[in-house]
């Protein structure tokens, strides 16, 4: 992972965002909602402006923060997004208001293991972005990359889990000691699928990026 103060100076060369937004992180803050940290949005955004997706399917709205982001940075796309905490859904539905993405966005409430009946009706995806339970990525994958169009690109979230995937040391709680060998697993499934493949890029909480293989 990059040092401290390499990030530091990254963050510091980031042009300034809009109150509305700069508030929703700080509200993140405030009560442990998990966001995308600044390098990590930043470089899914400019990778996502380099394809230029028309529809995007996020798994995991929490209270919007990325797919705000995303709606932003590319006003010609459309985004739905599910989230199954229904307070962060109502929060995000409030904010998606404030920020005037409401016309690019659509806002599903539920478990994404059981919505996929429902979300086909808005495919097909150019990107399809999980960041949701880290202990289903690889059924979120599963279930979602059918979705997505003949160039279609996945990204996926959160693959080094503050390094703990790459430590030898011993990690004393048994949720979280789970939790990691299911990261492993799903980052070591990624690189070997046949159909895919991957780069993990060491930004933010670790960020994979899956592309379909040529033939």
């Amino acid at each position: 992972m990059v040092n401290q103060e390499i990030i530091q100076y990254m963050e510091s060369l980031l042009p300034k965002k809009e109150e509305a937004i700069v508030a929703m992180e700080q509200y993140a803050r405030d009560h442990g909602i998990p966001i995308m940290d600044a390098l990590g949005i930043e470089t899914m955004l400019h990778i996502l402006k380099l394809v230029q997706p028309k529809r995007i399917l996020e798994i995991g709205t929490a209270i919007g923060y990325s797919a705000i982001r995303m709606a932003k940075a590319l006003p010609n796309a459309k985004i739905v997004t599910i989230e199954r905490d229904e307070e962060r859904y109502k929060q995000a539905l409030g904010y998606v208001s404030q920020t005037n993405t409401n016309g690019q966005m659509t806002l599903l409430f539920g478990d994404a293991l059981d919505m996929s009946d429902e979300v086909k009706k808005y495919a097909p995806f150019d990107v399809l972005f999980i960041d949701a339970a880290k202990g289903q990525y690889r059924r979120f994958f599963e279930l979602y990359e059918p979705l997505l169009s003949e160039q279609g690109i996945i990204i996926t979230d959160n693959v080094l889990f503050k390094g703990l995937v790459a430590t030898n040391e011993s990690i004393e709680q048994k949720r979280i000691r789970q939790l990691v060998k299911k990261i492993q697993a799903y980052n070591e499934w990624l690189m070997t699928h046949p159909h895919y493949e991957t780069i993990i890029i060491p930004i933010g909480d670790g960020m994979a990026i899956s592309r379909k293989r040529g033939e």
